[in-house]
């Protein structure tokens, strides 16, 4: 496997998944977008419910914009009929990725939920440097997590709705050979643009109760300096009582500036922090794995992921 590519041919085992994800902030804090290409969809219902034997029919392009002209969320899964790849280029539906060695090109064609409406057009991510280092989030290796691009630009060029914006992008690569609450209790993610690169945190909750933490430091060329710290801050709960908690300076405390994903399992949200001695702000994520195994929450799922049969 090349490290300097999103290599989307790789294998994906039964029980397992990979997904490869996209973030970006306007460069006036207006707006904000993220996108997931998932195999082998992690937070599936329907892949649960099928025993986890075919990750590829299991399949989805998630996409969610913030900020300015409101909140829109599409999340159709596919069949593996859908899905065609090699190794520079992943389609799933009518939706497709493309990488050229220097830019990650997806165009997106999807219908929002619950009230549908398309989204049609095309982001590019523009890496400043790639990192080939991959970091195993737990013990076995059975979990890992590729920041191939940390510091990136994007752009946001949509035809439904209009919408088009430059910023400070992000994308990152996480594969495993099996599901995620068999792998975790919980963790809390958290990136960062810095003047110099960008910062990365990774909190990790094992079921045996061990923790695994990363603090990253990457330059624009991708050469990352592994830290100990910043030190844990704890942020207020969800309306859905969901924890978060992120690092940052000591004598800093970190501010939820917008909570923009609020689920039972599942929290996303933007930060003002103060990492490594830079005043930033910070795309953050909370994900209580012991939440998403409950039964009830996995049968409210197929609201806000319908699935599709069919190529398209």
């Amino acid at each position: 496997m090349r490290l300097e590519e999103p290599c989307f041919d790789a294998d994906v085992p039964p029980g397992g998944y990979a997904w490869w994800y996209v973030d970006g902030l306007s460069d006036d804090g207006r707006h904000a977008i993220t996108l997931i290409a998932f195999l082998g969809s992690v937070f599936s219902p329907y892949y649960a419910w099928s025993g986890r034997h075919d990750p590829l029919d299991h399949s989805a392009l998630n996409i969610a914009l913030y900020g300015a002209g409101g909140h829109r969320w599409a999340m159709t899964e596919r069949g593996r009929e859908a899905v065609s790849r090699n190794r520079t280029q992943l389609a799933v539906g009518p939706s497709q990725l493309d990488w050229d060695g220097k830019t990650l090109r997806i165009a997106v064609n999807e219908i929002t939920v619950p009230f549908p409406s398309r989204l049609r057009g095309e982001i590019r991510i523009h890496p400043e440097g790639l990192n080939t280092k991959v970091f195993a989030l737990d013990h076995n290796s059975r979990h890992d997590w590729h920041p191939i691009a940390p510091s990136a630009r994007i752009e946001v060029d949509l035809k439904q709705p209009s919408l088009s914006w430059n910023g400070r992008g992000y994308f990152d690569i996480n594969r495993g050979s099996e599901s995620l609450e068999a792998g975790f209790d919980r963790w809390d993610w958290a990136r960062a643009s810095l003047d110099d690169g960008s910062a990365v945190l990774y909190d990790v909750t094992l079921p045996d109760g061990a923790k695994r933490s990363l603090a990253l430091r990457f330059d624009h060329q991708g050469n990352v300096d592994e830290h100990i710290g910043p030190e844990p801050a704890a942020l207020p709960k969800t309306l859905w009582r969901v924890e978060r908690k992120t690092r940052a300076d000591i004598g800093h405390v970190p501010r939820v500036l917008k909570t923009l994903e609020d689920t039972p399992f599942y929290s996303r949200s933007m930060l003002s922090t103060r990492i490594f001695g830079e005043d930033t702000v910070a795309m953050h994520e909370s994900l209580s794995l012991n939440r998403f195994r409950m039964p009830l929450v996995k049968a409210m799922l197929p609201f806000r992921m319908p699935r599709r049969a069919g190529r398209l």
